[in-house]
């Protein structure tokens, strides 16, 4: 079998030797602004850990230091015997930081519950009175995602996929991906709060019990064909309805 061959690594240009203070915080500052001023493109290899530090004139557990820096931040991808890949999605800070929150403090999960209403009836709303209306990708999209979901029915970790997905879809659906990217860490870590343990044993979950495609269907339906017809007071209306569910599921959780 041939081993595929890693890609070249970027050119780096504008870096230089960084001072003694704060070296890893210097080192992933200058390639975060690589980035973020798109001189680096998502999916590139960086240069090697002992190439960069040579180039920094640092160390390479300074060069290490930054890049996992940057993988926390979303920007870089490290893979194990291959390299660190430029990602560019910020948005797994949000996440990590709503996991964290929701750690600290599990009583808070209502609150969370409540922001991803919040969250959710801004976005179907926004959805169904866009100006220009959705495109055909978009709406094809959430057909896609409703009828993944009725399909998954049989499988506890199926299921909260073609939920996530289905959601996430239908929000995206504003256009706007500051909505987008707060909801999906909001809806990700509720589902990951109130499934723990369940999904890795593929058992069913007790709010799961007794229920089958029908109901699941009942609830998603509604919202995704209230934002395709343009119907925003219907589309805010199914996410309430949706919402009241998951306040059930939740004391049985």
């Amino acid at each position: 079998m041939t081993q595929q061959r890693r890609p070249e690594a970027v050119v780096l240009n504008g870096i230089g030797p960084v001072s003694t203070a704060r070296r890893a915080d210097s080192v992933a500052e200058q390639i975060r602004n690589l980035i973020t001023s798109e001189q680096i493109a998502e999916g590139a290899r960086l240069p090697p850990e002992r190439e960069l530090a040579q180039r920094f004139g640092a160390s390479r557990p300074t060069v290490s230091q930054a890049l996992r820096s940057l993988s926390l931040m979303g920007l870089v991808e490290i893979r194990h015997g291959s390299g660190a890949y430029v990602v560019r999605r910020p948005e797994v800070m949000v996440a990590a930081s709503v996991n964290l929150m929701l750690d600290l403090d599990t009583q808070s999960a209502g609150h969370l519950l409540q922001l991803r209403l919040w969250l959710e009836s801004v976005g179907v709303r926004e959805a169904a009175t866009r100006e220009p209306a959705l495109a055909d990708p978009e709406a094809a999209g959430i057909r896609s995602a409703l009828g993944r979901l009725q399909d998954a029915a049989g499988s506890t970790s199926e299921l909260v996929a073609a939920d996530t997905v289905f959601h996430a879809t239908v929000v995206r659906g504003a256009g706007n991906p500051y909505l987008a990217a707060i909801y999906d860490s909001v809806h990700s870590a509720l589902l990951s709060y109130q499934l723990k343990g369940w999904v890795d044993r593929e058992s069913v979950p007790p709010w799961l019990r007794g229920t089958g495609p029908a109901q699941h269907w009942e609830l998603h339906e509604p919202i995704a064909a209230a934002v395709l017809a343009g119907d925003a007071a219907a589309a805010e209306a199914a996410v309430l309805a949706h919402h009241q569910a998951m306040v059930g599921h939740f004391s049985n959780r």
